[in-house]
């Protein structure tokens, strides 16, 4: 009998495990359940009209890669607090789906808000503008104001619209820098600078008041360069006479006292915008394309360019395949370690590459570039994380964007191709390091430094401590070596004769026909260029492969973090009482550290860089 109970005791407490092990999976079960459904409730888009303006708004810069870690950014972003920026992919990819949705009659293109982006950049978006017009219908083009990069937008509209109270402002194109030479002897700091580059500028305001005569004869030439391309590319798009843009550019003050002081009238007259029609009566013309919104009649149905493209790509799912040419995007200053989106970190950007490697569906890999360089530590990193792609039989072709300068050229000439755009600047084959020490200043207030060592370099990083002449000669010899490195470097990918190399080096900075002419480069192309090419090294037969970008992704619990946070502001809440905002104190703190990013973030473990003063605005 005792026995009995003992069994009974026994099995009635497995059964109690197992039921309660039950009622946990179940709530697993369910917790799980619950956050795909409200996963796919917070991420589902707005319903699409059966009729509608595809409504196309790029905010901020353009650029190839938003900036900042995927969660900060997506919680700023909820918080309408993240910086603003467009991908120029996503503006493409929604005039390319909409070119053939009969949902579709037309676009507009508002470009108010358009802060700016490399000519390179705007030519993409302005080719993808070129093939939806193809289709038959029609892009209205809009602004309060038109900067320079929001005209060479509407230009390739069908119609261009401005306000009456607007303007058209086209600046040219130039580089301006601030030099500070004075203020450092006025500090007492030694700002010790090593390099080799003739044309290598980036450590000149250390160094001089202004702009030496190799850095101006080398700008001058690019943006030079630049406006050409501008004008030509505009006056072809609007149909105006040729050295209509620069005329109306020179001669601004001129044009504006004929139209009365009013600049307005003055593009007017100049043909650059086709009317001046206030909101509401640009909400009329864009009524008769595709009429009136359901829940407004004094507004016009349309769909944004956002919403669009998250539906779209749910109903389509994305372009990757049993074969695959991943994309791996380079965006930024190159540093040392693991940095993230908008930067190029010599380890993250690495593991994205392994990442491409280890994929069995990865059959080649683009590299979009968009550098100005930076360290040459993390720069040799990437390099041979793609030396092993290829030794894997993986081809890798490089893209460049705006810019491929310095440590950017680093990374891409040891690809399979290189493939630029004639708006890319590259180049800037050159090296330089600094090391500033303030020890006279601490003496113009009394204090000193003094100590022992057992070598002749020992204490010599201090910067309370002026660097001896050994010191100066040894960091020469490294950034003198490291130089060589690169432009050998280059010879052998690009079998070239190093002097050759050398010629055309020295820090010099070259658009892409220029780039393509010295052999930097295998040809000019678009992004869509590079990924054919890919496909073509590995073999791959047209249509038969897809396309997958391989980046940093967010984590499981901070996905379900933003649901929860997207879910709650949808229903009214406020999600920013959800977080910590910061104070005033770590706001300011965060500005500042933004402001002096530019010095204090670079990371080379030995101090050396190739980075290149490539900014054209």
């Amino acid at each position: 009998m005792s026995s009995n109970n003992i069994f009974v005791r026994l099995g009635a407490g497995i059964w109690r495990a197992l039921d309660g092990a039950r009622k946990v999976l179940h709530l697993i079960l369910l917790v799980v359940v619950f956050l795909v459904f409200f996963g796919a409730v917070v991420n589902a888009p707005p319903l699409m009209p059966d009729r509608a303006a595809l409504f196309v708004q790029p905010v901020g810069a353009l650029v190839d890669q938003l900036e900042g870690d995927p969660y900060d950014r997506a919680i700023a972003e909820i918080l309408d607090e993240a910086p603003p920026e467009t991908l120029v992919q996503d503006v493409i990819d929604a005039l390319a789906l909409a070119k053939t949705d009969d949902r579709i009659p037309a676009v507009h293109l508002e470009l108010s808000a358009l802060g700016g982006g490399g000519l390179s950049k705007l030519q993409r978006i302005a080719a993808a503008i070129d093939d939806f017009r193809e289709s038959g219908k029609p892009v209205i083009a809009s602004a309060d104001y038109f900067s320079q990069s929001g005209y060479y937008l509407a230009a390739h509209a069908s119609e261009i619209y401005m306000h009456p109270e607007g303007l058209v402002f086209l600046q040219g194109y130039g580089g301006f820098r601030s030099y500070y030479k004075d203020a450092i002897d006025t500090l007492r700091l030694d700002w010790n600078v090593f390099r080799v580059g003739t044309h290598k500028s980036y450590v000149e305001p250390y160094t001089r008041m202004d702009m030496s005569p190799e850095d101006r004869e080398s700008r001058t030439r690019l943006v030079n360069q630049f406006w050409g391309m501008y004008q030509q590319d505009v006056e072809a798009a609007r149909g105006l006479q040729d050295g209509a843009i620069d005329d109306f550019a020179q001669n601004l003050v001129e044009h504006v006292t004929a139209a009365g002081g009013d600049l307005a009238i003055a593009a007017l007259n100049n043909e650059l915008v086709d009317k001046l029609l206030g909101r509401a009566e640009l909400r009329a013309v864009l009524q008769d394309y595709v009429g009136e919104d359901s829940r407004d009649s004094t507004d016009y149905s349309s769909v944004d360019s956002g919403d669009y493209l998250r539906q779209m790509r749910l109903l389509h799912g994305d372009d990757t395949k049993d074969e695959n040419v991943a994309v791996v995007i380079a965006v930024g200053n190159i540093l040392d370690g693991s940095q993230s989106p908008g930067t190029i970190g010599g380890d993250s950007t690495a593991a994205l590459l392994r990442e491409a490697l280890t994929d069995e569906s990865v059959k080649a890999v683009v590299l979009r570039v968009d550098s100005p360089g930076g360290s040459v530590f993390a720069s040799e990193v990437i390099a041979q994380e793609v030396k092993a792609l290829q030794a894997a039989g993986k081809p890798v072709v490089a893209s460049m964007g705006s810019v491929a300068a310095s440590g950017g050229y680093w990374i891409s000439v040891v690809t399979d191709r290189i493939i630029a755009s004639p708006a890319t600047i590259t180049g800037s084959i050159g090296v330089f390091g600094m090391f500033p020490t303030y020890q006279r200043s601490l003496a113009a207030i009394g204090i000193a430094t003094d100590g022992v060592g057992t070598t002749p370099w020992s204490g010599q990083l201090r910067p309370d401590r002026e660097m001896s002449e050994p010191m100066k000669q040894l960091f020469q010899l490294i950034i003198n070596d490291t130089y060589d490195d690169f432009i050998s470097g280059v010879a052998n990918s690009r079998a070239m004769d190093k002097e050759f190399v050398d010629s055309i080096a020295q820090g010099q900075v070259w658009a892409g026909r220029d780039a393509l002419e010295n052999g930097l480069i295998d040809e000019l192309g678009t992004f869509e260029d590079a990924i054919r090419v890919a496909a073509e090294l590995a073999g791959l037969n047209d249509g038969e492969y897809g396309t997958k970008t391989i980046d940093i992704k967010l984590s499981p619990t901070e996905q379900m973090v933003l649901d929860l946070l997207a879910f709650a502001q949808k229903a009214g809440l406020d999600a920013g009482s959800l977080i910590d905002k910061p104070t005033a104190l770590e706001s300011f703190a965060t500005r500042l550290q933004k402001l002096i990013a530019g010095v204090t973030q670079f990371n080379d473990r030995k101090g050396v860089y190739s980075h290149c003063f490539c900014e054209i605005d």
